[in-house]
């Protein structure tokens, strides 16, 4: 039953998002961007990549956006669908130039996994459910047409008084787009150094990812890694790397007259 709820899951993504409205628009309109990747992944990462499910999971990404503004789930599951989270984040996107571009947001996410209890003597493993609050800000320069420097700071709060309580990320990154391998594939690249502070410990690391694309196909095979330069956060593991292969889809939605 486990397996059916997974594919159920993903396919009522997938169906969302082949949708799109009438025929017949009406272009006075703003219209309605809705985008997402949806991905299995050998290892799952949350979106400060110290943090991984050690799993391989299953990674919703979507986005709804209108003008400046945008909802985006972020959905990350293990395929037993005991560990993972989900985090909400809306965004405004305040500068939109050529050249350079800022977005601001803010989230509450949930974060569960199981946890042993002990109640008279006997022990239980339950679901354990943590609450968080966190608020970003990422300016972004291009230098060129396919060459992007950004900037990412993201600052989180736990609403519970057990496991982490406050979490600043601060993260400096490149983007190097449509690299042609041959007439068919694209390969992008992503490295980034970033600082991390959990609750006064604090680490130094170095992340990166690969994206491999067909400009004709929507599906993309992306690898990432996570290499820790010096850290003493509890947990922390040296080396992290997975491959995931996901499915991108982009629809502009307008209203119908």
């Amino acid at each position: 039953m486990t397996n059916m709820k997974c594919v159920s899951f993903l396919g009522l993504f997938w169906l969302i998002s082949l949708c799109g409205y009438g025929q017949q628009i009406d272009s006075t309109k703003a219209p309605t961007l809705f985008a997402g990747k949806l991905g299995l992944t050998s290892n799952g990462f949350s979106i400060v990549p110290t943090f991984s499910l050690n799993s391989p999971a299953m990674i919703v990404l979507l986005s709804w956006r209108k003008k400046k503004f945008s909802i985006d789930p972020d959905i990350r599951l293990t395929p037993d669908l005991k560990r993972g989270g989900m985090v909400l984040w809306c965004r405004y996107y305040a500068i939109e130039k050529p050249k350079f571009s800022l977005r601001v947001g803010a989230h509450p996410a949930l974060n569960f996994q199981p946890r042993q209890v002990v109640t008279n003597g006997d022990t239980s493993t339950i679901s354990q459910m943590r609450r968080f609050l966190a608020f970003e800000v990422a300016p972004v320069l291009r230098l060129t047409k396919n060459l992007d420097l950004g900037f990412y700071y993201l600052q989180g709060h736990g609403l519970q008084s057990d496991g982490p309580q406050t979490t600043h990320f601060v993260n400096l990154n490149m983007g190097i787009n449509n690299i042609r391998l041959g007439r068919k594939l694209r390969l992008a690249l992503f490295p980034a150094v970033y600082y991390l502070n959990l609750d006064g410990n604090d680490g130094w690391y170095f992340t990166g990812s690969a994206i491999l694309s067909n400009p004709k196909l929507p599906f993309t095979l992306e690898s990432a890694i996570n290499q820790t330069f010096t850290s003493n956060i509890p947990g922390n593991k040296q080396f992290m790397w997975n491959v995931s292969i996901n499915y991108n889809f982009r629809k502009v939605l307008r209203r119908v007259k």
